[in-house]
Formats: structure tokens, sequence, C-alpha cells
């Protein structure tokens, strides 16, 4: 069950914790310094680095979630760590469509050059990943408080 925790907990920390970087940290730095082809070409270089991070953690997560669930016994588990895997796994949809829709496309606008298309999905991400977020933080709290409740 440790060992499941700290896969999960891991997974939990590059995730939220990249897009919680990426987020407030690295996007008003490159929309307040960047032109929009440079803005664009960062964002794209820095998901294809970060995006690989990310399934590897939804598979960690998937996996030792499921795991510590069953170890549990899903009939006995807490309401809150229902709550937690139904928010992750609406996470993990959120983040399947970021990768197969807009990343895609701002990957296709960057390669032709075509800024209005690469803003216009770079726009859906930030949109997506500011709301995954949320969602991350809100399972963070239902994780250490919900006991509590």
């Amino acid at each position: 069950m440790k060992l499941a925790l700290f896969f999960h907990l891991l997974g939990v920390a590059v995730w939220v914790g990249g897009m919680f970087f990426a987020y407030l940290c690295l996007r008003p730095v490159a929309g307040a310094l960047l032109e929009p082809p440079q803005r664009l070409r960062l964002w794209s270089g820095v998901f294809s680095r970060f995006f690989p991070w990310v399934w590897l953690s939804v598979v960690a997560i998937l996996v030792s979630g499921t795991y510590m669930l069953y170890l549990i016994g899903e009939r006995y588990a807490p309401v809150y760590a229902h709550a937690m895997a139904a928010t992750g796994v609406v996470m993990m949809l959120i983040f399947g469509h970021v990768y197969f829709g807009p990343y895609r496309r701002l990957q296709r606008a960057v390669e032709a050059q075509d800024w209005p298309a690469g803003g216009a999905a770079l726009n859906q991400i930030r949109i997506l990943v500011g709301a995954n977020l949320a969602l991350g933080l809100a399972v963070i709290a239902i994780a250490t408080l919900g006991a509590m409740l």
C-alpha cells in the first residue's frame, strides 16, 4: 500500500505541480516577453516535454489509485475516496482532449507558421489547463481534508 501511495502522490506532484508552474509562473512571463511566434514555439516545445510526463503520471495515478481502492474494498472506501477517483477521471479525460485536440492543432499551426490558429489552440489549452489545475487542487483538498468532513 505504501509503494502504491508513493507512486500515486508522485504522479499528482508531477502533474498538478507542472500545471501550477506552467499556468501561474511561465504563462504570464511568456505572454509579457515574447511575440506570438516565439511564444507559440515555446509552448509547443514545453508541452512536447511535459505531456509525456503527464501520460506517465496518469498511468501511475490510475493504477495506484485503483489498486488502493481494491485493497480497501471499493464498497468500504470512504465517500471522499470515490470523489477523488471521479474527479481524477474527469481530469484524465480533459487531459486526453487537450492532447489529442488543441495540442495537436498547436503543433500543426507552429509547423505551418499559422500564428492565429496556434493562438486559438493555445487559448483552448490555457482554459482547459486552468480547469484541470482547479480540479487538481480540489482533489488535493479532498484527499487531505476529506476524512475531517
